[in-house]
């Protein structure tokens, strides 16, 4: 029997990021993408697991067992942080309640997807960021003689100098950077907030190399950083980037081979300079584009913390507690998923 196309999750999958999660629920573009890329990494394990193809499987997959097994895939073989674990079980959670509405004969299997519960600890999880030698043994990695190894340079030299989200980095265009005095780019963050961080003189010179080599007499609207097909870098590509770089850095900088390195730390590492370059919470904040100060915080608490650990290893005796103290979609549904 001929099978239907689209089918019910397709059908179900297109509805979802077309009319529900932007219209009813109002949801930016971050968040679009990262429900895709949650929803794009469990249909690819459930094909794997189950040996079906993309293209063949249908509602009957997204069941309880599945999703609990692709959160074990996440920590155990992707080495995922429960924090991300718990990223990518919110957006499956979004899609049941969807779904729920629109196929109510799977409500009981549903039901049972919306009882996983999420992951405690996530919170106490330690921040990382690289060290200032660890960040030179990655850009000194970065062959530079190359209009690719020029591109990766600028681009994590950028997100090392502005603390930038990766996807802030990657929506830039051409005229959201200033590269005469006052150098400047103006990044489009959470919610559509706008606003202007400051770059070194050396980051808005790599700028403007990458600018002439991008545009090459296009408009002011082309993407800064582009792959080479021409296509805008993703998310997945400057990962894939970042590992490589990394694992190149470990001759020259042992200790990253006992951090896990990601897009994010990079963000991590500007906060906490500018922490300990004594600069205020209100200025960082607004310098990370956080929403309130008490995700700021979270930084002190990671230097202090560190604090702690030096003087522990001066005075180890006098810190140890005592006893007595207390289109439609169709065939190609990753392939759709991944354009949006």
């Amino acid at each position: 029997m001929k099978r239907v196309r689209p089918n019910e999750l397709g059908l179900c999958v297109e509805k979802f990021f077309r009319e529900y999660l932007p219209t009813l629920r109002g949801m930016s573009v971050h968040t679009l993408r990262s429900y895709r890329d949650a929803l794009v990494l469990f249909l690819r394990f459930v094909s794997a697991h189950c040996g079906r193809r993309l293209e063949d499987l249908d509602l009957d997959v997204f069941t309880v067992e599945h999703v609990g097994q692709f959160l074990m895939f996440l920590e155990t073989e992707r080495h995922n942080s429960i924090a991300t674990r718990n990223v990518r079980l919110a957006a499956l959670h979004t899609f049941a309640r969807f779904l729920a509405t629109e196929s109510p004969t799977h409500l009981a299997e549903l039901q049972r997807v919306l009882g996983l519960p999420f992951k405690r600890g996530a919170r106490n999880a330690p921040i990382e960021y690289l060290e200032s030698a660890e960040a030179e043994a990655i850009l000194g990695q970065i062959d530079r003689t190359t209009e690719t190894g020029r591109r990766d340079y600028a681009l994590f030299a950028l997100m090392l100098n502005t603390g930038a989200r990766v996807q802030e980095v990657l929506d830039l265009k051409l005229s959201d950077v200033r590269t005469e005095p006052p150098y400047q780019v103006r990044l489009r963050g959470k919610g559509g907030k706008v606003r202007i961080c400051p770059i070194w003189a050396s980051t808005a010179a790599r700028l403007q190399t990458l600018a002439q080599q991008t545009s090459r007499g296009a408009t002011t609207d082309v993407t800064l950083f582009t792959n080479q097909r021409g296509g805008k870098l993703t998310r997945f590509g400057v990962r894939y980037l970042l590992n490589k770089y990394v694992a190149a850095s470990t001759a020259t900088a042992s200790t990253l081979k006992e951090k896990r390195i990601h897009p994010h730390s990079l963000r991590h590492t500007t906060a906490i300079y500018l922490l300990k370059a004594g600069v205020d919470f209100a200025t960082i904040s607004q310098w990370l584009g956080h929403s309130t100060l008490n995700t700021t915080m979270k930084y002190a608490r990671a230097d202090l913390d560190l604090k702690r650990q030096a003087l522990a290893q001066v005075f180890p005796e006098a810190l140890v507690p005592h006893a007595e103290t207390g289109g439609r979609i169709d065939v190609d549904l990753v392939g759709w998923l991944r354009r949006l």
